[in-house]
């Protein structure tokens, strides 16, 4: 059983949780998620199975999309609804489309992020939300994400009221913390803020619609049988390169062969090799010998 079953995850959930569930549903160990999501957030979990295991790093590190929803007025210990209230100055007067338009705008490409203390970012071997729980503040490495599109969902022209609410949607690069960019959001425009909800609309080529619950799995299992259930993991690679190989070259492939570099190799750093259809290996530039490629990862060598 080899594949990637796109997952619904809902709130109240941890990715470790879903995992677990689906080992025993689908009667398999080897399955991984593809890039936590808080168990507050509902959204897109791809969830890798057999060998598309190999691919999970794949999937985490392309770009996801998110729809929120942040709330002026006063700041949280977590950055979100969940943590207890920590600054309050109620909105005066009223913000306009525009200036939360020019906000989202400024924060728009790469910009530097530090990690909020509820996180699961390891610091000196342990996590931070640990050191959270704990009350101690510790210094955080801030790190370079990029945000790829930041707008405005509804239609609205001005922000009324002590506790004013607007909905984003967002695209963003791994590792980028949404909970974080509502807190700048507020920042920016002169008040405290938190994140007051969020949904994963998208990780990789996978959307919502593409996507089961673990209530929708269950009773599709009554049916049906669990590899009917999966998506190819070669969809899972669909934004890198292909590069179609013949039968013998198949077989140096597997075995994880250098080999010389062919004509119209594609520029890109990465490329899928495929047999048949299937995805076998992903190559690279070798980075000291010139016309040179190499594997880096071989997903297929029986």
């Amino acid at each position: 059983m080899n594949g990637i079953l796109p997952l619904w995850k809902e709130r109240g959930m941890t990715s470790h949780d879903c995992v677990f569930k689906l080992r025993k549903l689908l009667r398999t160990k080897k399955v991984g998620h593809t890039g936590t999501l808080d168990p507050e957030v509902e959204g897109v979990l791809p969830i890798c199975i057999g060998r598309a295991t190999k691919v999970a790093e794949y999937i985490t590190d392309s770009g996801k999309e998110y729809v929120g929803e942040v709330t002026l007025g006063f700041s949280t210990t977590t950055e979100d609804a969940t943590g207890e209230k920590v600054e309050e100055a109620p909105v005066e007067g009223s913000i306009t489309r525009r200036e939360v338009e020019e906000v989202l705008g400024a924060m728009t490409g790469v910009i530097r992020q530090t990690p909020p203390m509820f996180s699961a970012i390891k610091v000196n071997g342990k996590r931070l939300y640990e050191y959270a729980r704990q009350g101690i503040e510790v210094d955080r490495p801030s790190r370079e994400v990029t945000i790829h599109h930041f707008e405005i969902i509804g239609e609205w022209e001005t922000l009324e009221g002590e506790h004013p609410s607007f909905t984003f949607k967002v695209g963003c690069s791994k590792g980028t913390y949404v909970r974080t960019l509502a807190v700048e959001i507020g920042q920016r425009l002169g008040y405290p803020s938190h994140m007051s909800s969020l949904t994963r609309t998208r990780s990789a080529s996978f959307v919502k619609e593409d996507c089961l619950s673990l209530a929708q799995v269950e009773e599709a299992l009554k049916t049906r049988q669990p590899e009917e259930l999966l998506i190819p993991l070669e969809y899972g690679l669909s934004h890198l390169p292909k590069w179609v190989i013949n039968d013998t070259l198949a077989l140096k492939v597997k075995n994880g062969a250098r080999l010389e570099e062919p004509a119209e190799w594609p520029q890109e750093e990465q490329v899928m090799m495929v047999h048949e259809g299937k995805a076998i290996a992903i190559y690279q530039r070798h980075p000291s010998k010139g016309g040179i490629i190499k594997p880096v990862k071989v997903l297929f060598n029986d």
